[in-house]
C-alpha cells in the first residue's frame, strides 16, 4: 500500500456542503462550511471506512502521526474519510458516513494515537463474531512516554484514562476516539445528532441501545487520547466544554444524558437541579482524594456552564 501521508499531503479536498445525509434524523440546518478528503485504496471494495472530523488536519501533529499509525495496521481493508473545518462534529462524522463504502464506520479523532497495529483487525473480529455488538471502542490508556503533567492529568480526571477490560464489557466508555459500528446499523438508528455541540457519545449509545444492541469496551484494544498538555489549555477547554454542555441544557435538554466513569449499568437521565446539587459534592471528593487538577478543571466547567446558561438566558429575555 503506498504511504496514506504521501497520498494525503498530494490529495484533493472537496466541498462537504452538497454531501446529501437522508438517513440523519436531526439534521443540523446550517450549511457544512467544510470540506472531505477520500482516500479508497486501488482495487479494493473496503469493508471499513475510517472517519476522522478535524479542524484543521493537522492538531499539532497528532494528525500526521495518525496517519502514520493506520499505514502501519495490519488489516488494509479501508478507506479513509477526513472531514475539515466543519465546527459541528455529528455532522462532519454523517458527512463521512454518506460517503463511507464499508461495511464498518470506524471513528477517530485527529488526536487519537494507535500504538497496536492489530487495533483494526481486534475490533472487525470482535464484530464480526458478535451481531448483537452494536458499537464497540477501545481502552484509552496512558502512554509510556506521557509527560509528568499528562500523565497527572489522566489519573486524576474520571473518564481520562481506565484499566483495560479482560473481557467484552457492557461500557459507556466506548467512544468517538476509538469506536467501531456497522454502517447499515448507524444509518438506521439516524446518525449522529448534528443539533448538540456536546453529549454526542451518550446520545449515539443510547440511540443503538434502543435498537436492542449491546455497547462493549473490548480486550486488548488500546488506543492514547491524550489531553492537553499544559494547565491553561486543560482549562480553557473545560470552559468551553461548560458552555456548550449548558447550550445543550438550555435548548435541548432531552438529550441530557449522563456519562459515567466506570463500566456496568447506571441511571441515564437526572434532572438539573440534582446535576447542580451534587457538583459541590464533587469538588469535596476531589479535595479529599488530593486530586487539584481535577478540582480546577471542574470549576472551569462550572464558570463556562454558568456564563452561557444564565448570561445568554438573560440575554434571550432582553430581546
Amino acid at each position: 500500500m503506498q504511504d496514506i501521508e504521501i497520498r494525503f499531503q498530494s490529495g484533493q479536498w472537496l466541498p462537504a456542503d452538497r454531501v446529501k445525509r437522508p438517513f440523519v434524523k436531526y439534521t443540523n440546518p446550517m450549511i457544512s462550511h467544510g470540506e472531505f478528503w477520500h482516500y479508497s485504496p486501488d482495487n479494493i471494495q473496503p469493508e471499513v471506512s475510517i472517519i476522522i472530523p478535524t479542524f484543521d488536519a493537522y492538531r499539532g501533529g497528532y494528525f500526521l502521526k495518525l496517519l502514520g499509525q493506520i499505514n502501519n495496521q495490519n488489516f488494509s481493508q479501508f478507506e479513509i474519510i477526513v472531514v475539515r473545518s466543519d465546527p459541528r462534529q455529528g455532522r462532519a462524522i454523517n458527512i463521512g458516513a454518506a460517503l463511507a463504502k464499508g461495511k464498518y464506520l470506524l471513528t477517530l479523532d485527529d488526536d487519537t494515537a494507535l500504538p497496536d497495529p492489530e487495533t483494526f483487525s481486534k475490533l472487525v473480529t470482535v464484530m464480526e463474531k458478535h451481531p448483537e455488538i452494536g458499537m464497540a471502542g477501545g481502552n484509552n490508556v496512558i502512554p509510556k512516554e506521557a509527560s509528568p503533567f499528562v500523565r497527572r492529568v489522566m489519573k486524576q480526571i474520571p473518564r481520562r484514562s481506565w484499566k483495560p477490560v479482560q473481557e467484552i464489557t457492557d461500557s459507556d466508555l466506548a467512544e468517538h476516539p476509538c469506536m467501531i459500528m456497522r454502517t447499515e446499523e448507524f444509518k438506521e438508528v439516524g446518525g449522529e445528532n448534528e443539533l448538540i455541540p456536546r453529549g454526542l457519545d451518550p446520545y449515539l449509545r443510547e440511540e443503538f441501545r434502543k435498537l436492542g444492541k449491546r455497547v462493549v469496551v473490548v480486550p486488548e484494544v488500546v488506543y492514547h487520547h491524550l489531553p492537553p498538555n499544559n494547565l491553561n489549555k486543560l482549562l480553557r477547554q473545560f470552559y468551553r466544554n461548560g458552555r456548550q454542555a449548558a447550550y445543550t441544557n438550555r435548548n435541548f435538554s432531552q438529550w441530557i444524558i449522563e456519562t459515567p466513569s466506570k463500566h456496568g449499568s447506571f441511571r441515564n437521565r437526572l434532572p438539573l437541579c440534582m446535576r447542580i446539587f451534587r457538583f459541590p459534592l464533587r469538588l469535596l471528593r476531589a479535595l479529599m482524594t488530593i486530586k487539584p487538577i481535577w478540582v480546577l478543571c471542574e470549576v472551569a466547567y462550572a464558570m463556562g456552564f454558568s456564563y452561557e446558561f444564565f448570561t445568554n438566558k438573560s440575554n434571550e429575555r432582553q430581546t
